[in-house]
């Protein structure tokens, strides 16, 4: 089956309406973040604080994601993500309301904690639906292939158009009518991802999971909860880098467009991945894109202007997703079925941690040195790819079911 024709297949088993909303649905995810920023910072004319209650949200959606992922394996997605959603959204408009001059930072905080915490991730958990979804559809391994290639180009999709749509929204209804339309956004399309009858079957594939004494935490689950943990660092660095030097050159506002070009690359990619021959393992797909990452990533210490920058950024895109998508097939395939919703959505809060550990490190160093030396993090957090995928390549082949082929 070709990849084009994989596509197809999974448009047809699941619709074009479930594809929409899982979309959409992993929107307001990405809007959540800097429309906090610019919402605080405007209103209480500080970046330390609007940065400070952007970062909570983030740290609390990495922690509260694996706690609702497991609820999920246990109980079902539709309960669980439902009511993520809904508090989720309240919490978006929570933030508005509490966010004003006169404000206390302490309850800004809490708000925006809570809502981080509440906040589901739709990404990961379309992830889990797809195997359920194709069992007995033909060639499962093509279609799985071809749905979690999807699911890469998707997310790095939403994380382009989250904060455009920030931008956009914030110049035509202000700051504060940007968050409410992600709260929106939350309310009516995570609520129908909650809803939708595929939420049905993981339900049943839960519920059978059988052997609920098998570990999660094992030493190959480790390795790719540290592979996300790099590239979420290549994330944070790679933004905050290019804010620096935006900002030196003037051009502060381009920054976010800029660090979008990163996006692009990885949307393409991903698409592409699918097309990848069978006998070409996700073992061997991460170790061969986290090396793309580092040869593609060093030219950044070269970087001294906006448009090399634009030029190395927009190729390094193009090892992102293949790395992140092997990363989350092998956790698919590697985990317990019972425990699949937890394991995705910690490798979502893993990247999440990265990027605040890569931002906050790439910052520091800036501070003191410049643009090059937040990239460097980005280089370092490369090479920390290339060894976790080198060193643990034999251990994550022999962990794959041999009836499997992955």
């Amino acid at each position: 089956m070709s990849a084009i024709a994989a596509y197809r297949a999974l448009l047809r088993i699941v619709g074009p309406a479930y594809i929409l909303v899982a979309f959409l649905g992993r929107i307001p995810l990405a809007m959540s973040q800097l429309g906090v920023l610019v919402l605080v910072s405007t209103t209480t004319n500080s970046y330390g604080v609007g940065g400070a209650a952007a970062g909570i949200l983030a740290i609390a959606n990495a922690i509260g994601s694996p706690i609702f992922g497991s609820l999920s394996d246990r109980i079902g997605q539709r309960p669980v993500v439902l009511a993520q959603s809904l508090v989720g959204a309240l919490g978006l408009a929570g933030i508005v309301l509490v966010t004003d001059p006169d404000a206390s930072q302490g309850l800004i905080f809490a708000a925006a904690a809570i809502t981080g915490f509440a906040m589901p991730q739709v990404g990961p958990l379309a992830r889990v639906r797809w195997r359920p979804i194709t069992r007995d559809k033909g060639d499962q391994r093509r279609l799985v292939d071809a749905a979690f290639s999807y699911e890469g180009a998707a997310d790095e999709a939403s994380f382009v158009l989250g904060p455009a749509t920030i931008g956009l929204l914030a110049i035509v209804a202000e700051p504060a009518g940007a968050l409410l339309a992600a709260a929106a956004l939350l309310a009516v399309f995570g609520s129908w991802f909650a809803i939708h009858p595929t939420s049905a079957l993981v339900a049943r594939r839960s519920s059978s999971g059988g052997a609920g004494s098998q570990p999660l935490w094992t030493g190959v689950f480790v390795v790719l909860v540290l592979a996300q943990l790099s590239i979420g660092m290549i994330f944070g660095s790679v933004q905050t880098g290019t804010t620096v030097l935006a900002t030196a050159e003037g051009q502060a506002g381009l920054a976010g467009l800029i660090h979008a070009v990163l996006g692009i690359g990885s949307v393409i990619a991903g698409l592409a991945v699918t097309g990848l021959p069978e006998r070409v393992l996700y073992a061997t797909r991460m170790a061969v894109a986290a090396i793309g990452l580092l040869v593609l990533a060093s030219p950044l210490l070269l970087v001294d202007a906006l448009p090399s920058l634009i030029a190395v950024i927009g190729l390094l895109g193009f090892a992102v997703a293949p790395y992140m998508i092997s990363n989350f097939a092998l956790a698919g395939i590697l985990v317990p079925v019972h425990r699949v919703s937890a394991a995705m959505t910690m490798l979502a809060g893993a990247t999440g941690i990265g990027y605040a550990l890569g931002a906050a490190l790439a910052g520091r160093l800036a501070d003191a040195s410049g643009h090059t030396a937040a990239f460097a993090v980005t280089v370092a957090a490369a090479a920390f790819a290339v060894l976790i995928a080198l060193s643990a390549n034999r251990a994550l082949r022999e962990a794959v079911p041999v009836d499997q082929g992955y």
